[in-house]
């Protein structure tokens, strides 16, 4: 919350086109059959990076946002740059919102294994109820299996029933003036951080975070690495630590075993894929000079 929200709301202060702005009048809030096929591509590909990540531990909604916008931002066409008013920033980030929150429940109920800890939540609710998750969910609670696939269209389905309606009132935030948003912003970001641990020393962990993500953004460094990092560092450790304590603190083991070694291979390939524009534009530029 530091990081994002009150670094965010610095960086906005400090901007008076975003520190003035009051809209008075939004218009042009449904998309056009043109603009709906010109972000199809970006809702398909949105779907399938969330449908990957959401099933990955550590993974889920938020990762499946962070990915789903880099990739656009790779690709996209669009003369409007992200950040000013491109469609495929938001149709791609949210359909991998909701594919990621979908798809993670495939291995909590196949394997017992939570994505993210609001699965090991219903993981610890379904315990409670003496329900082992894992592969016999679906032949001994197969009206708990089907009950959850059904939910999740149902849920879909209100989600379009509440919200197109609504449109218009969500959009009236956004004409609200800044002066009266941030306050409101900081007092939800303060309860937030208080309702964890009931301690002070929390907000001003987050003020200090707050600042840190203003520099970041002075300094031009993507805060959404930091943020992957905060989710899935302390499970890397973990299972890091279980497989030195198996191999007996053999690190080959890594390369040896062939799921390891295909998935490490795999991770060196994407590092690779991403970073050859970036090389082929520096080589470019380069060689002008």
């Amino acid at each position: 919350m530091g990081m994002y929200g009150i670094g965010e709301i610095i960086n906005n202060l400090e901007k008076k086109e975003t520190r003035d702005v009051m809209l008075k009048n939004v218009t042009g809030l449904k998309l056009s059959w043109a603009e709906f096929k010109g972000v199809l591509p970006s809702i398909l590909r949105g779907t399938g990076v969330g449908s990957f990540l959401g099933i990955l531990p550590g993974g889920g909604a938020v990762l499946s946002s962070f990915a789903a916008y880099a990739v656009e931002k790779k690709l996209s066409k669009n003369p409007i740059p992200f950040g000013k008013g491109a469609i495929e920033g938001v149709a791609g980030p949210e359909s991998a919102n909701n594919a990621g929150a979908q798809t993670s429940f495939i291995p909590m109920l196949t394997l017992g294994i939570p994505s993210n800890p609001t699965m090991a939540i219903m993981i610890g609710a379904m315990m409670i109820h003496s329900i082992q998750p894992g592969p016999a969910v679906l032949t001994e609670q197969p009206a708990l299996f089907w009950g959850l696939i059904v939910s999740m269209w149902i849920g879909n389905l209100f989600l379009i029933v509440l919200n197109l309606p609504m449109i218009g009132m969500w959009v009236k935030l956004i004409t609200a003036p800044y002066h009266l948003m941030y306050p409101v912003i900081l007092v939800f970001c303060a309860i937030g951080v208080m309702s964890i641990s009931n301690t002070e020393w929390d907000v001003f962990l987050m003020a200090l975070f707050g600042v840190v993500g203003y520099v970041f953004n002075k300094l031009d460094c993507e805060p959404a690495p930091m943020l992957l990092g905060f989710i899935l560092g302390p499970m890397m450790e973990e299972y890091l630590r279980r497989a030195l304590l198996m191999s007996k603190g053999d690190f080959s083991v890594f390369v040896t075993r062939p799921i390891s070694a295909t998935l490490l291979l795999l991770a060196v390939v994407a590092l690779v894929v991403v970073l050859l524009p970036t090389i082929s534009k520096k080589r470019e530029e380069a060689f002008k000079e």
